[in-house]
């Protein structure tokens, strides 16, 4: 086997399923259906979420056929495999509304004329009750609810749904339509990638290899990158601000992300690694992480700039080049509202009061600070406007 082929099961990869069936199949010269499933429970990927993008990518540079399913069905069903509470039905109407540009996202990554597309509604909306109960035959409850996260919320005396105890069956089933050689996934996602190669055979089909990345990718808080806790780096954010969002992740979590977030080489990593050890600054090579995870998404030379510009804020304490400029001379909270800084006038008044808003490098204090023409509005770390 290759060392290309080689390091696909082995960057960022938590378990293989079956391994040894998997790297016959490799070697073999067989061209694999490789699936990657993703619900758009929320409108953006996040680079946490991209980590299995790029694997599929990976085999995608292999020459091997990439199928990329948007749960648009699933995604109003709902998964809780990585909550800890019941997740809600999604309407199909916030479905629709989330996945506008997910595909447009996923091309970022994927190359787009290689790439099989689907909605699972395609076959998961034809379903009838005795397909469903086939395939629920072949799970016994005590399967369903000695998952973790599951049993944990029974334990705790919190309601499970029995809509929820159905999502691996319809993910089950989406490898089924699509003839799945090998699904991608998250770790947690095991219990329904196995759901995969349980139901297969029900349809004559060989059971599916499984190739499970580490999960999670923790976010701007140090918790797991999500969505819902808006922690998260977005694959479609602007270069400055994906920069400083890299620039302000935990020091620990430096070689973490260049493993699973970067395409910057093994050996390259195991370098960084050493500096790290051997007492380089930590905000120098956090620099460089984030100047590769930009060039990932806009290019080295967008990257080279976001880099040059974070260096003068930052480093210089300059302003930046480009500042938005806005027309309101009201109040602190109203300008924040209108110029879209914040999602409600609660969330600028929280933010005056942690007194992260400052005007003319002086910080604010009240919420009816009184603006004027040519003042520097500076909120947090990052966002600047100016009055004209």
């Amino acid at each position: 086997m290759s060392k290309d082929t080689n390091q696909i099961l082995e960057r960022g990869v938590e378990e293989v399923i079956d391994r040894k069936h998997l790297e016959s199949a490799l070697v073999s010269g067989k061209k694999l259906r490789v699936k990657l499933g993703i619900d758009p429970t929320s409108p953006n990927i996040h680079i946490g979420r991209a980590v299995v993008l790029w694997k599929l990518r990976e085999f995608q540079e292999l020459g091997h056929q990439i199928v990329f399913i948007v749960g648009d069905f699933t995604g109003q069903i709902g998964d809780t495999s990585d909550k800890e509470s019941e997740r809600p039905m999604l309407s199909e109407e916030q479905v629709k509304q989330n996945l506008k540009t997910y595909f447009s996202q996923a091309f970022k990554i994927l190359d787009k004329n290689k790439t099989e597309t689907h909605y699972n509604s395609e076959w998961l909306s034809k379903l009838n009750f005795i397909e469903i109960g086939k395939m629920a035959d072949r799970f016994g409850l005590h399967e369903m609810i000695s998952r973790e996260l599951i049993k944990k919320r029974l334990d705790a005396g919190k309601r499970v749904s029995l809509r929820e105890l159905l999502y691996p069956l319809l993910q089950g089933y989406d490898s089924v339509a699509v003839k799945a050689d090998l699904e991608l996934g998250g770790t947690d996602q095991r219990f329904n990638l196995l759901a995969g190669r349980a139901i297969q055979p029900i349809y004559g089909q060989e059971p599916q290899d499984i190739l499970i990345t580490k999960f999670p990718l923790e976010g701007l808080d140090g918790r797991k990158m999500s969505s819902s806790w808006n922690n998260g780096i977005n694959i479609m954010d602007e270069p400055n601000d994906m920069f400083g969002k890299v620039m302000s992740i935990s020091d620990d979590l430096i070689m973490k992300y260049f493993t699973l977030a970067t395409r910057v080489p093994l050996e390259n990593i195991a370098s960084i690694g050493k500096r790290l050890k051997g007492g380089d600054n930590p905000r120098d090579i956090k620099m460089e992480l984030a100047r590769a995870i930009v060039a990932l998404y806009h290019g080295d030379k967008i990257a080279k700039r976001a880099f040059q510009e974070f260096d003068k804020v930052f480093s210089k304490k300059e302003l930046p080049e480009d500042i938005k400029g806005v027309d309101n001379k009201d109040n602190i909270i109203t300008t924040l509202w209108n110029a879209g800084i914040v999602t409600s006038n609660s969330e600028a008044k929280r933010l005056v009061d942690q007194k992260a808003v400052r005007v003319n490098d002086e910080v604010v204090e009240n919420w009816d600070y009184k603006l004027k023409g040519g003042d520097i509005i500076k909120v947090g770390p990052r966002k600047f406007l100016k009055i004209k």
